[in-house]
């Protein structure tokens, strides 16, 4: 396990070690936000799963347990059916082996709980108040809990009752196993990285995630950029990109990056071969070239073979590597080998690595690498928050708690 230099606050496993949860309720804000069918039925159940650690914790400590989460984006105050935690209470049930009864109107604190049980509270989101952090509905859900338990880092950026307020006002606040591992793998990543430290930054825009290159930009050794990313930085070093995915209005903050990066002695390394296509379809064929070659018809649509090995190269050496966003159209084969060529370097590096966003997790998942990731992350929006060096309230509440 890795503990974070930076970051100060109450772990749950502590608490547990030093055997504070006998008798004790408490309260676990986690993550079960998972996607349904049109009937209701659960079709990937990760986010479940990875909530059981910090309920077997609390359950196998003497505690009397509630769980709640929100699903979906409800309106508050008209919870629908299709709204409902009662498919995760039935799934829950199974994965823990016991009852986990689902509490409707929880607020009012009208339910019982024992110790060494687990109770499913509704869906979160339904509480009027709980999107805007509202402090009554904060300090009521807070007298419900003798310790508040955040393990749901996929919200850590949003400042609601269940993820900020609650903490602020339970009598104890800490991180669950989840929130924990998040922080210390991010936390590791900026402050105290084994160098060289290689981030991979891909995607279709510079603009949504220009802040992050920014601030990568002044830490990491090498920046990998990928996809429509890696396109407009061709363009501020003069290359031709044909008709690939670009945003030309962003050359001059690609160019300041790539200043900033040059003056520590750091660098991004360009493309030497691209792979090119004159259409975006499974059926497309797919021509190498050199990226001094991209005909004006031409859409890149991966790095090429040359650049592959060089930037595998780099991967293998690095003692940190971040990686957010696949290099190439990973999901169609013919423009996916650069992708797939990171990710086996990845894999096979001795460099601790952390991956984390939509896309990049599908790619782990399609090259079946995710037991040789040092950390994946499912953050999400709060994942790149935290990158950019933001301050995610509900962190900044559980840091806040631990030195009052």
């Amino acid at each position: 396990m890795i503990h974070s230099k930076s970051l100060k606050f109450n772990r749950l496993s502590d608490l547990v070690a030093q055997n504070l949860l006998k008798d004790k309720r408490v309260f676990i804000r986690a993550d079960l936000n998972v996607p349904q069918d049109a009937t209701g039925r659960i079709t990937e159940d990760t986010r479940i799963t990875a909530s059981i650690p910090a309920i077997k914790m609390c359950l196998d400590s003497g505690a009397a347990v509630m769980v709640t989460s929100h699903l979906g984006r409800p309106t508050e105050g008209k919870l629908q059916a299709e709204d409902s935690l009662a498919p995760v209470a039935d799934r829950l049930a199974e994965l823990l082996g016991c009852k986990v009864a689902l509490i409707s109107d929880w607020v009012s604190g009208n339910f019982q709980v024992k110790p060494g049980e687990v109770v499913l509270l509704e869906n979160c989101r339904g509480n009027v108040g709980e999107k805007k952090d509202d402090q009554e509905l904060s300090q009521k859900m807070a007298q419900l809990c003798d310790i508040y338990v955040n393990d749901a880092f996929g919200t850590a950026h949003r400042a609601e009752a269940t993820t900020h307020g609650m903490a602020k006002y339970a009598p104890i606040a800490c991180a669950g196993p989840l929130m924990e591992a998040e922080i210390d793998a991010l936390s590791f990543v900026l402050n105290d990285p084994q160098r060289p430290l290689v981030a991979i930054v891909a995607g279709s825009k510079v603009s949504t995630k220009l802040s992050i290159l920014k601030a990568l930009g002044d830490k990491v050794d090498q920046l990998i950029v990928g996809g429509g990313i890696a396109n407009t930085f061709m363009l501020a070093t003069g290359l031709p990109i044909g008709l690939s995915l670009a945003e030309p209005d962003l050359v001059d903050q690609a160019t300041e990056i790539m200043k900033i990066m040059h003056k520590r002695g750091a660098s991004v390394p360009i493309p030497e071969d691209v792979i090119v296509a004159n259409e975006l379809s499974p059926l497309a064929r797919a021509n190498t070239v050199s990226v001094n070659d991209v005909a004006p018809d031409d859409m890149i649509l991966d790095i090429g073979p040359k650049t592959a090995v060089k930037l595998s190269s780099m991967i293998a050496h690095a003692g940190t590597i971040l990686w957010n966003g696949p290099v190439g159209v990973f999901e169609i084969d013919q423009f996916g080998n650069g992708t797939k060529m990171l990710a086996a370097a990845i894999a096979h590096s001795p460099g601790f690595s952390v991956a984390g966003g939509g896309d990049t997790l599908a790619a782990i998942a399609k090259y079946g690498i995710e037991k040789q990731v040092g950390y994946i992350s499912t953050g999400g929006g709060a994942f790149l928050e935290f990158l950019e060096g933001k301050v995610l309230p509900a962190i900044a509440i559980l840091q806040e708690r631990a030195n009052s």
